[in-house]
């Protein structure tokens, strides 16, 4: 299926849809400013508060009456480019696919640019990592209502903050123990060691070697020693002078090699070398992978002195952030919030960078294996991944969005220049993406006229194949003027050996939002069950008169904001809607009841501008805490809160951690019968504060074939 690049087939309904946008534009652009002015968010009241010659509030009084007077003499222009507009959307495509090469930074670090997706797919199979979020990009006028404003500004912040998040470094710890746990960057603080740039890892390293290629250890053995890097002629472990400790470097006053005795005994020969000691062995050894002291022992060993745990690290190489190349007016900021956001934005590289430490020369070697280090060195806190009991899986709540981040569903990207600035971002980082979702005017929804689109956008770092989007059309209330539906895609994530197409399934839907109408959004659910099935379908049959082999289907992956969640009493309907037999939800225990690690995405409006949850780092800390979130996450209503009021200071009981608005959910039925999907880590993503009323959601899902690495 030929995917849509433009809006219109033709270049003149191209033209004669510019023409009539721009006749509109003037009378939208000031009808918007004007109803800005009468709504105040937050922070505005509490700066017109502080103003003592109240000079804000002067500004707004001059404000409304010009543009009053502007938007009435714009009309008419309005009304002509109105009539030209409106019938053109009976013709305009549901979507727009657009393609952007990837920077050269991207390519080299391995990560899907052109032809990605048609790689040869590995025996192992692959884990690719999805993520949802709303960001509400509203025309500013209605964004306000949600007590956010700014909307292009915003739209621009949060593509960069998703980039610098998805590009960062990835960092991941294993720990051979009896107890296996893994950490993440945010123990890194205690590191007093330095570390070395890789690219990234899509498999769990096996025990404790890490290679960047898929090279058998065993065919290509390496020469590397395991503590200093190629070249080093004075590895204490490999010759017979050892003036500085492998480990703890010069004046280690514990370390097992050189003892406060300054080494006088060899710590694993008492009372003197002997000549195979492999300590004070004169030649380098065969093998960089053996432990000094136990050989081709691999687990840690309790009476080993130098591999008392066995840790690993690690670290994908961040690509350099792109110079802007925009200059945006009209959009300013105050410093303070000018601060916060620069800092937001670059803290997922700076807050890894400082850990990094280079040697005398300044340069950062090119391999990254850090073997070998005891566990007292590494760990001063534990980190922020946990698993819940008998959990298979880590979660956590993180500050950045998971590195090397394959698909992002977005919801509510309805304004069409913040949608154009948000795109660019995001095409720094994912080659493919659908936008401008939905239908304008009577067409493709019953008879309600839609002024705004789907909301929906899809970018991905694999191929395209198809996509298809459909609109509810059971709408109520203020929902009706947007066309709310469900965009599928299909991406081609790999080949077989045998010459398959390796594939994943996308839904990417944002439902009906007022609350008690549970049977409208049931309808909707049964509509999307529906219109999936068929997608897969349609989308996997052979072009007539060609003969291809059947695709093989990875993954079945559907995101998006819901507006019900899994513990009020108000949502039981939709708690045990056929949905959840088909798809899988990774933070449910069952109807009514959510694990008990799982968050609530939905953020209280009223305290978005509050210091305690202004940047990713400090709302972080919020979400941990369990005051924290009941002071600022919308809980599930109950018989003593009235549900118009706030959710600060209530002292009633709450039900579960929040109302969880946002999912990811998964489905095996369409796998092979000897695949498997297994979910390597879920996270609530904290990394838009300021900019959205919604925490992020993010999955990374391995998906194992049953074969074995040739």
């Amino acid at each position: 299926m030929v995917l849509h690049a433009t809006p219109y087939s033709s270049a003149c309904l191209h033209f004669l849809d510019g023409l009539s946008w721009s006749l509109v534009f003037p009378t939208y652009w000031l009808l918007d400013r004007l109803l800005s002015c009468c709504v105040a968010t937050s922070l505005e009241k509490r700066q017109r508060s502080q103003d003592p010659c109240s000079f804000l509030t002067l500004c707004v009084l001059i404000a409304v009456p010009l543009y009053l007077l502007l938007v009435l003499a714009s009309l008419p222009f309005a009304l002509l480019g109105f009539v030209i507009w409106a019938p053109l959307q009976a013709v305009r495509q549901p979507y727009l696919y657009t393609y952007s090469r990837p920077d050269i930074q991207h390519l080299e670090q391995g990560q899907a640019g052109p032809g990605a997706g048609s790689g040869e797919w590995r025996p192992q199979g692959r884990s690719f990592c999805f993520a949802s979020a709303n960001v509400c990009l509203l025309p500013d006028c209605l964004a306000r209502f949600n007590n956010l404003s700014d909307t292009h500004r915003r739209a621009r912040d949060v593509g960069k903050r998703i980039r610098n998040g998805a590009s960062r470094p990835q960092i991941k710890i294993y720990i051979d123990s009896p107890t296996n746990t893994s950490i993440s960057a945010a123990s890194f603080s205690s590191l007093a060691t330095g570390f070395r740039r890789t690219s990234s890892l899509d498999q769990r390293p096996e025990q404790t070697h890490t290679n960047n290629n898929s090279v058998d250890p065993e065919s290509e053995p390496l020469t590397e020693c395991p503590v200093h890097p190629s070249g080093a002629t004075d590895c204490p472990l490999h010759s017979s002078t050892g003036d500085q400790c492998p480990l703890h470097g010069d004046g280690a006053t514990e370390c097992p090699v050189h003892a406060s005795d300054q080494n006088s005994e060899c710590p694993v020969h008492p009372g003197g070398e002997e000549a195979d000691c492999p300590l004070h062995s004169k030649g380098p050894q065969s093998d960089p992978h053996e432990c000094a002291v136990h050989g081709d022992q691999t687990k840690s060993s309790s009476d080993c002195p130098l591999h008392k745990s066995e840790v690993q690290i690690s670290i994908s190489a961040p690509d350099p952030d792109p110079p802007e190349e925009e200059s945006e007016t009209g959009n300013h900021q105050s410093g303070e919030q000018a601060k916060a956001e620069s800092g937001s934005m670059t803290a997922s590289r700076e807050s890894l960078a400082r850990y990094q430490v280079c040697d005398g020369s300044g340069a950062i070697p090119s391999n990254n294996t850090l073997s070998h280090v005891p566990r007292t060195s590494v760990f001063k806190r534990p980190g922020r991944k946990r698993r819940h009991g008998d959990e298979t899986f880590d979660h956590e709540i993180s500050a950045f969005f998971p590195a090397n981040l394959d698909f992002l569903a977005l919801q509510e990207v309805f304004d069409h220049s913040a949608t154009a600035r948000l795109r660019t971002q995001l095409h720094r980082y994912f080659p493919y993406v659908l936008s401008d979702v939905g239908r304008y005017g009577w067409k493709g929804c019953c008879s309600s006229f839609k002024f705004l689109n789907s909301g929906l956008l899809l970018a991905s770092r694999y191929p395209i194949l198809d996509a298809r989007y459909e609109c509810y059309p059971n709408g109520r209330g203020e929902d009706v003027l947007a066309a709310k539906g469900a965009l599928f895609a299909k991406v081609h994530v790999g080949t077989s050996h045998q010459g398959q197409r390796v594939v994943g399934y996308l839904t990417c839907t944002h439902l009906h939002a007022i609350e008690g109408d549970a049977s409208v959004r049931c309808e909707q659910l049964d509509l999307m069950l529906q219109w999936g099935s068929e997608f897969r379908q349609t989308s996997s049959q052979p072009p007539e008169g060609e003969k291809v082999l059947e695709d093989l289907v990875a993954f079945d992956v559907l995101l998006g904001d819901l507006n019900f969640d899994n513990c009020s009493s108000e949502d039981k309907l939709e708690q045990q809607h056929a949905l959840f037999t088909q798809y899988k939800d990774p933070c449910r225990l069952g109807p009514g009841e959510d694990k008990p690690w799982a968050l609530g995405t939905f953020l209280d409006p009223g305290g978005l501008y509050d210091d305690e949850v202004s940047s990713p780092e400090s709302l972080q800390k919020v979400m941990e805490n369990e005051e924290g979130r009941k002071e600022y996450l919308v809980f599930p209503p109950s018989k003593s809160h009235c549900p118009g009021g706030g959710q600060k200071g209530r002292k009633i009981p709450l039900k579960g951690n929040g109302r969880r608005l946002d999912y990811i959910l998964y489905s095996d039925e369409a796998l092979q019968s000897d695949w498997k999907l297994e979910i390597e880590e879920f996270s609530f993503v904290t990394q838009l504060a300021g900019l959205t009323d919604h925490l992020s959601v993010a999955m990374r899902l391995a998906v194992s074939t049953g074969e074995e690495e040739p």
